[in-house]
């Protein structure tokens, strides 16, 4: 049984020319074959001679733009966006212009900032930003501008939907930038954050270990107007304490569905490799990012089909595995005209997935 045999089917959804859904798709069967997006790996499992594909994957990446396409997996219909940086170790990259330390301060990496939809406990990425502390450095700049950056490319597509974020999110700049920008938000607090009440007075976050307790219209930093709610269930060590331009109860609502987007890092980094690809450019790193990104949102969505077929809603394995795990790990006895109606099935999910945005490949 191929797996993979509707590739193209789903990939017209993503990009408009038929040749480059006909590349998109051998390249895309080639990364979920190889659980890599490693060029050398990819190559060995596309058909033909493995030299020819090497180059033919580079002349794509050339052409083609894969990360304006990845736009188009914005869910229309979600009701939040998750925004959430991952490290990506490079600790054999030292000369490689883009690739700088990571928050250890010892091994070589940069940072993927990652933009997502929720689906089906997991996310789907629609956007992301790279940055380094080499790149911040040779630009004069800082990780702010990256963060600013990437809220800033996707605001027409987020209209009045929150921007849901985790601590490392929770600083004046990015708090005012948001205001100003007019975008809806709810962001996790670091714990020792100076609120200020109407007066100017210091306002204490203090909750009772299963209470919860909303300060409206507190000061944040004294400089941006926020509603702050705090809650310590039973059973943590600490209390979960969002600040939002929205009511404090609805933001501590949103903030509690937020889907674990470090799910969707582990699948992409154990399950496809992302984490082990090896380009001396930053602008081809990109493009191979956005690849492994569509090829993981097209596994995701046949996985998590072919979940809902093999475990019923009762049965003990069915949170056990993710979606992509299930396609690419787990032995099934599906005949081939049973995979065939169920990748129909996933192929109609993901047309309401895909957003027709135009862009150029």
């Amino acid at each position: 049984m191929d797996k993979f045999t509707h590739l193209c089917d789903f990939l017209t959804y993503l990009f408009d020319d038929q040749a480059a859904i006909e590349k998109a798709k051998v390249i895309t069967e080639g990364i979920l074959k190889a659980r890599s997006c490693r060029l050398s790996d990819i190559a060995r499992e596309m058909p033909g001679r493995e030299e020819a594909n090497y180059k033919c994957v580079q002349r794509f990446l050339a052409q083609a733009s894969p990360k304006s396409v990845l736009l188009r997996l914005y869910q229309e219909e979600a009701a939040f966006m998750i925004g959430d940086p991952t490290e990506m170790p490079r600790p054999q990259a030292r000369k490689t212009d883009y690739v700088g330390k990571l928050s250890d301060g010892q091994t070589c990496g940069y940072w993927l900032l990652f933009l997502a939809t929720p689906y089906q406990g997991r996310a789907i990425p629609c956007h992301f930003v790279s940055y380094s502390s080499s790149v911040i450095g040779a630009e004069a700049s800082s990780r702010n501008r990256y963060h600013f950056q990437a809220f800033a490319e996707i605001k027409e597509l987020l209209g009045e939907k929150p921007l849901v974020l985790d601590r490392e999110f929770s600083y004046l700049e990015l708090m005012q930038a948001l205001v100003t920008e007019e975008v809806n938000f709810v962001i996790r607090l670091k714990l020792g954050a100076k609120f200020l009440d109407q007066e100017g007075q210091p306002v204490s976050l203090s909750v009772q270990r299963g209470e919860t307790r909303i300060l409206n219209k507190v000061f944040y930093m004294g400089k941006v107007f926020v509603n702050v709610i705090g809650q310590w269930k039973e059973g943590l060590n600490e209390p979960l304490w969002v600040m939002t331009n929205l009511s404090a109860e609805e933001g501590l609502s949103i903030y509690l569905q937020r889907m674990k987007i470090e799910e969707c890092f582990r699948d992409l980094k154990s399950l496809l490799g992302l984490n082990k690809m090896m380009h001396k450019k930053r602008s081809l790193m990109e493009k191979m990012v956005a690849l492994g990104l569509i090829a993981y949102a097209i596994g995701l969505v046949l996985g998590e089909t072919l979940r809902s077929h093999l475990f019923p809603e009762t049965h003990r394995k069915r949170k056990l595995f993710s979606g992509l795990f299930i396609l690419l790990k787990l032995k099934s006895t599906l005949q081939h005209q049973e995979f065939k109606q169920l990748s129909l099935q996933a192929l109609q999910t993901f047309a309401l997935i895909a957003t027709p945005v135009r862009t150029h490949v």
